[in-house]
């Protein structure tokens, strides 16, 4: 069951106390979880962030801001999160990074597979057709060993122009094809530990020596101050971004 996002903010503080709000949103969903149990009722409870339209402020405007909202208020281990692309640009991130913080939280519980218009303010709601998009979302989500209760849903529509049932097998065979090929491509990546072998390298001083013993809490500011001005030159390491992102275009054929 999943709590959409788009209502629960405010327009100005002028009228608003937003302490206040805040907890009357997290009473309602506490209420929810006392009737879920009160009913036997199973299923995964969800809330779908949403930073803005139609109101201005949002409580649960992105994954971070969400997962802060459900844990100041005890209802972390009651609610997952599903991820719509179209509200992730409208919040300014990119829709694997919005996948990214719900999985690395243990909080990825469903997905709205779609799309917006970057040069636009507002949902569109497109049919997703980024291969590269769908691509690194199916990376995430295998990543986690799957959805769980959760799945992959069409909340989109066909353009206005679009105006013949025909545009509608279009577009849904159309976004079906995008996230099967980025499925399987996913797939390959992973198996080929194109990205996990140089990730583990490029975080490898964090396992020993100076950087495991920052991670440990060994030592604090003036230990790695010490160890700073006894090293003769930095060693820096290159993201390599653009041979990676070479990489991954190699691999969508």
């Amino acid at each position: 069951m999943c709590f959409w996002g788009g209502r629960e903010g405010y327009e100005t503080l002028l009228n608003t106390e937003l302490k206040r709000e805040q907890e009357q949103m997290a009473r309602f969903l506490h209420m929810a979880v006392d009737y879920k149990r009160k009913t036997g009722f199973e299923g995964q409870f969800l809330i779908e962030p949403k930073p803005k339209e139609p109101t201005k402020h949002q409580y649960d405007s992105s994954a971070a801001t969400t997962l802060y909202f459900l844990k100041e208020y005890d209802l972390l281990d009651h609610f997952k999160l599903n991820i719509e692309a179209n509200h992730a640009t409208l919040a300014g991130h990119s829709f694997e990074h919005e996948l990214a913080v719900a999985s690395a939280a243990g909080k990825l519980g469903s997905v709205d597979a779609n799309r917006g218009d970057l040069l636009l303010g507002w949902g569109t709601d497109q049919f997703p057709t980024d291969i590269c998009s769908a691509t690194l979302a199916m990376m995430i989500i295998l990543g986690q060993n799957g959805l769980g209760r959760g799945g992959l849903n069409f909340d989109a529509k066909v353009r206005r122009s679009s105006n013949d049932p025909m545009d509608l097998f279009h577009a849904h065979i159309g976004g079906m094809d995008a996230f099967a090929r980025g499925l399987l491509i996913a797939e390959r990546m992973i198996d080929d530990k194109v990205f996990s072998k140089f990730i583990q390298e490029r975080y490898s001083s964090y396992g020993s020596g100076i950087g495991a013993a920052i991670m440990t809490g060994q030592v604090g500011m003036e230990e790695v101050e010490n160890w700073v001005m006894n090293q003769k030159y930095p060693v820096l390491q290159s993201g390599r971004q653009e041979m990676l992102e070479n990489i991954l275009n190699s691999y969508i054929e």
